[in-house]
């Protein structure tokens, strides 16, 4: 059974960027991966802080937030 990957981003330009190269590039046979634009999914905004994400483009592995360059604050998407 493949672990969970949640990919969150903004939408800008690091977010996709980071998307095309990180998010896509993961190993689909041991990760399923979500991605959640928490620019137009608001509602997911405290599910993201909750997982640890302080910052998007992040990606959040088994419960573990990794952030990823950065193209926006969690607050700044509020």
């Amino acid at each position: 059974m493949a672990s969970k990957a949640i990919f969150y981003h903004a939408g800008c330009p690091v977010c996709i960027s980071a998307e095309h190269t990180i998010a896509d590039a993961i190993d689909t046979s041991k990760y399923t991966v979500e991605k959640v634009h928490l620019g137009t999914d608001k509602a997911r905004i405290a599910e993201a802080e909750k997982a640890g994400v302080k910052s998007v483009p992040a990606l959040v592995i088994d419960g573990t937030a990794f952030h990823i360059n950065f193209g926006a604050g969690i607050a700044d998407l509020k």
